[in-house]
């Protein structure tokens, strides 16, 4: 997951690349302050923030102005950031041990306790999509929990039930490991997409008024999601198989059916998610780096701290081309010639990558997609829909299909 250090050590790389991404924005450019002008008027809306990650693993302080990271509250307030969903990121590591749900609870206190108690006059602990709204008139900043590895709840919808109770209002329903009822888009399928118990799930999730994140699963899982759920759907970090074809990304059939489901795909800023020839470059690397990559994810699975540091010396030894805002932007446009205006958003994946876009370094950066969607001609209207009202949207639709649905009528007695 997280690499921030890494992204420290490659900063000096980044910054010798050609800003050939976008058009340099000076205060005097009049597109650029009427950017700015509807950014800061607009709800801005990331749906995937690794944050908590680093706090819990490398003591990071979000109120420190100097911390590594791509989010802290100075980085946070420039970007006009209207709300995080932070992500209680459970690595696969945790499943042996079965303490996975263990680890989602450390995730959700770190939320609660180290980014909203700590910082009650920036932060507002929020649960829905009115909250959202509410922060926004209060000058604040929404802070929200999703959920990232369906193997949090351990196969227990009672678990399930109990995450939401405190506050959890996605769930991305796998990771990296196909688990006991979805199979992922990075492991061996063992059930052909959702087996029965991971319908219940999908269904309780409808029923309780969370949001089903299909990032991470895999093609099988995808349409199985969208036959079974009541609700609309939301990819929280993804990105366009057309323009990069990785695993990870999502397939034109699969925007549409997004679309259609009335769900929203929120835009993952990883640079070998969104640049094909740096996917490649990736895939053709050296084995023997390729190797000692492994061995340090691997030695280093429960030190998150000292994974990341010697990944920044592989990483600054056998650096990668970085990626550009203007490829980032393809992938904007793009979903939203496939799928429509009302179903893009953003998901940036910050403090979970280890590179970024030049030009997109870090969250204060985020002007510059309203600026560049200005320069592609869409309306202000449609930037604010990018910007977060179509999350809003979704999110409002799922709070009501739970409202609506029939009392006593549970999905299953949860085990």
């Amino acid at each position: 997951m997280s690499r921030s250090t890494v992204c420290a050590l490659l900063f000096g790389v980044f910054m010798t690349a050609v800003f050939s991404s976008a058009k340099a924005q000076t205060p005097s450019d009049p597109l650029w302050q009427k950017a700015l002008k509807i950014h800061r008027a607009a709800i801005v809306v990331d749906t995937h923030a690794d944050t908590p990650s680093l706090i819990l693993d490398a003591g990071l302080d979000i109120g420190d102005p100097q911390a590594k990271s791509h989010l802290n509250l100075k980085r946070i307030k420039e970007g006009g950031l209207s709300a995080q969903f932070f992500v209680s990121y459970v690595s696969k590591s945790f499943v042996p041990e079965n303490r996975s749900a263990f680890r989602a609870l450390e995730m959700m206190d770190a939320i609660r306790h180290d980014i909203v108690e700590r910082y009650p006059n920036d932060f507002v602990f929020a649960t829905s999509a009115a909250d959202i709204r509410a922060a926004k008139r209060q000058g604040k900043i929404a802070a929200l929990i999703g959920i990232e590895g369906g193997h949090a709840i351990e196969d227990s919808l009672r678990l399930l039930r109990q995450f939401y109770l405190l506050g959890a209002r996605y769930m991305t329903l796998t990771h990296t490991n196909t688990n006991g009822w979805a199979d992922s888009s990075a492991d061996v399928a063992k059930w052909d997409g959702l087996n029965e118990l991971g319908r219940k799930v999908v269904l309780e999730m409808n029923r309780l008024g969370m949001m089903v994140d299909i990032s991470h699963v895999s093609d099988a899982t995808f349409f199985d999601v969208i036959e079974t759920t009541k609700a609309p759907i939301i990819a929280s970090h993804s990105s366009a198989r057309a323009l990069n074809n990785h695993p990870r990304n999502m397939t034109d059939d699969m925007l549409r059916a997004v679309a259609k489901n009335g769900g929203v795909v929120m835009v993952n800023f990883y640079p070998l998610f969104i640049d094909q020839a740096l996917l490649d470059a990736d895939r053709n690397r050296d084995p023997l780096v390729k190797a000692m990559i492994a061995e340090v994810e691997t030695k280093y699975a429960k030190d998150w701290a000292k994974q990341q540091e010697e990944l920044a010396k592989i990483e600054a030894a056998h650096p990668l081309p970085p990626a550009t805002l203007a490829t980032l932007m393809k992938h904007f446009d793009h979903i939203i010639k496939t799928a429509g205006i009302d179903h893009v958003g953003i998901g940036s994946d910050f403090d979970g990558i280890d590179k970024v876009p030049v030009g997109m370094e870090e969250v204060s950066k985020l002007p510059h997609i309203t600026y560049e969607l200005l320069r592609l001609g869409y309306s202000e209207r449609d930037i604010k829909k990018v910007l977060g009202e179509n999350v809003l949207r979704v999110f409002g639709e799922v709070e009501k299909v739970s409202r609506t649905w029939p009392k006593g009528n549970q999905t299953a007695a949860g085990k």
